[in-house]
């Protein structure tokens, strides 16, 4: 006798849970940033004054503060830099700060996943500090900033905002060296004529070998056959050398080409650059 089988498929439903999305009271943000050669990161979150008295009394004077609110803040070098008096290695670092009225301590602390100030403060885990004075800014600031100003090829500062008050600390990146290093490795091998190009223009730009510089752009235009861009650069440098003979003709050079190319920037360069180096 055969038996029959049922088979009997339950079907289940399936609940869906959604869950509430709101916004951050203090929404977070990020920061990336060239300095030179140096890659600088930053995340933090961002609290807004919301009426509040901030400086004194939501941040009190004389405690130690995460700089932000939510997670810590976080700054991330990618090569050894150098603040205030100290170096610090490359590598991720939690930012605290100690504000007071006339005064803020700034803590790059090496330990950067905590949440909040660490509930033992361990000295052996702050790379470097310094002190910085205050600045009174005016209109107020709403929500808490960061921002990375004042960059040049060799340093930058780092600017706390909030209400009425801000703070900067000033950094140094290694440029000059990884430039260098990168120019003499290169140099060394089969350098290409962008490779004179932007080895002259560094040197012209660093108050190096002008010399140099123009044996390089000469060697760029030789390679390449010359842009007008070029031929800019070459101005430049022939100028520095006092040679302004040789830059108008350079100039001259680099605005037939300009003029070719339809470039009013380096028409409008070159145009000006000739009757200057004319009189």
């Amino acid at each position: 006798m055969m038996k029959k089988i049922i088979f009997i498929t339950l079907i289940s439903s399936s609940l869906t849970f959604s869950q509430i999305q709101t916004p951050q009271a203090s929404p977070s943000a990020k920061i990336e940033q060239t300095v030179g050669l140096t890659k600088v990161n930053i995340e933090y979150s961002r609290p807004a004054m919301r009426g509040r008295v901030i400086m004194g009394d939501l941040v009190p004077y004389g405690a130690i503060w995460r700089t932000g609110a939510n997670a810590n803040t976080k700054i991330t070098f990618s090569d050894d830099v150098k603040i205030g008096d100290g170096i610090l290695k490359a590598g991720t670092y939690a930012i605290y700060t100690r504000p007071n009225n006339f005064t803020w301590d700034i803590y790059f602390y090496s330990k950067y996943d905590n949440w909040n100030v660490p509930k033992k403060w361990d000295e052996s885990k702050v790379a470097t500090q310094l002190r910085v004075n205050t600045n009174s800014i005016k209109p107020s600031v709403e929500n808490f900033t960061i921002s990375i100003d004042k960059i040049t090829n060799n340093s930058a500062v780092l600017k706390f905002s909030w209400e009425n008050t801000q703070i900067s600390v000033p950094f140094e990146v290694p440029t000059d060296k990884k430039t260098m290093a990168s120019i003499e490795k290169v140099m060394r091998e089969n350098p290409n004529w962008r490779d004179y190009y932007n080895a002259a223009i560094y040197y012209r730009e660093s108050n190096r070998d002008l010399e140099k510089a123009k044996e390089w752009m000469a060697k760029a235009i030789e390679l390449d056959g010359g842009k007008y861009f070029v031929y800019r650069q070459q101005a430049l440098i022939l100028a520095a050398l006092n040679d302004k003979k040789g830059a108008i003709v350079a100039s001259k050079k680099s605005l037939e080409l300009a003029k070719k190319e339809g470039n009013q920037d380096y028409i409008r360069l070159n145009t000006k650059a000739i009757k200057e180096w004319s009189k």
